[in-house]
């Protein structure tokens, strides 16, 4: 096993515990924030929206964590503005 085998693994892993949790632990998420591959950002984030999108009022710090983790992707998708 490789070293990004072994993030993807964990990475991965605690997706799976932020994804079912319905206030999902802060230490877990920031784990996943120190480890996650770039190809996994977008996944990650799709949990994080999901989470927010089923509460009447989300926690400004959930919102707070997926705008910084928005900021890590790209601006523009392949050749596309």
């Amino acid at each position: 096993m490789t070293r990004s085998e072994a993030q993807a693994w964990f990475v991965q892993l605690l997706l799976e515990k932020v994804r079912e949790d319905q206030h999902p632990s802060a230490t877990q998420m920031s784990m996943v924030e120190a480890s996650i591959p770039p190809e996994m950002v977008a996944d990650y984030l799709e949990v994080l929206m999901d989470k927010v999108a089923d509460d009447k009022w989300p926690s400004i710090p959930m919102l707070q964590r997926i705008q910084r983790v928005a900021q890590t992707l790209p601006a523009v998708e392949n050749g596309r503005r």
